[in-house]
Order: structure tokens, then C-alpha cells, then sequence
């Protein structure tokens, strides 16, 4: 393999690195849901859950009673604490979708189904097309 060769084959391996990396470092985990809600459903149960500005949490249950908590995102988990210190975290690797399901299994082994029922729109250097698209 001549000099030529490894300069393509990491050149072509950069381009293909290049648009995860760019994703993931302007992606700011929680910022989609700030001050929005989303559906969980575990076993059969849907609570819808508020995430709302500077990390308050309400849990809204289906009769209509409302449990207060605290929300946090840190090292790739979406966490939440209700009361009696009780908290509890799921995988948070990627921007919730409105509209669209994610099956999170949590810290405590308990598998539900999230939908966002809407989110933020990303800021403007993530959309895509831009000044010059």
C-alpha cells in the first residue's frame, strides 16, 4: 500500500466518522424536551411525563393525579426522581422524535415505552439545508 493509498483510505474513513461526530457534539440531550411532554407506557399503564424548564418534573397518572419530581440527563441517562429519593434512569443516547416510540429499559430493569408528544425544534446550525442548502 503506497503513501497515496492510506492518505484516501483515511481521508474516505474520516468523511464516513465525520457526520456521527458533528451530530452528536451539537445534540444537547434534553434540550428537545424542555418544557414538553412524553407518553410512558410500563405494563400497561400510561403516565404522560412534563419536563419542565430548569429540571422540575411532573408525572400526570391516568386518574389524574399529578407526583412531583426532579429530571436530569448525565453521562447518556434521562433520570428521574420523585419523592423519598426515589430515582430511577434510562438509556439517553439519542434526541427524542415526536410522534415516534422508544422501547428504554431502565436502571431498574423495567422495560416501557416512551413517545414524545412533541419536542423543541433543534437549534438552527442542526437543521438541515442552512444558509447555503
Amino acid at each position: 500500500m503506497n503513501i497515496t493509498s492510506v492518505a484516501r483510505t483515511v481521508a474516505g474513513a474520516s468523511l464516513l466518522f465525520a457526520p456521527i461526530s458533528a451530530a452528536s457534539a451539537q445534540w444537547i440531550p434534553g434540550a428537545e424536551i424542555t418544557g414538553q411532554s412524553i407518553q410512558v407506557e410500563t405494563n400497561g399503564v400510561v403516565n404522560t411525563v412534563y419536563f419542565d424548564p430548569g429540571g422540575a418534573a411532573r408525572i400526570a397518572t391516568p386518574s389524574g393525579a399529578q407526583v412531583a419530581g426532579r429530571w436530569s440527563v448525565a453521562n447518556q441517562m434521562l433520570c428521574l426522581e420523585t419523592g423519598a429519593n426515589v430515582r430511577e434512569c434510562w438509556p439517553y443516547r439519542a434526541a427524542f422524535q415526536a410522534g415516534r416510540p422508544v422501547t428504554l429499559t431502565s436502571s431498574c430493569r423495567v422495560t416501557s415505552h416512551w413517545v414524545a408528544n412533541a419536542i423543541n425544534p433543534p437549534p438552527p446550525e442542526m437543521r438541515s439545508g442552512g444558509e447555503r442548502g
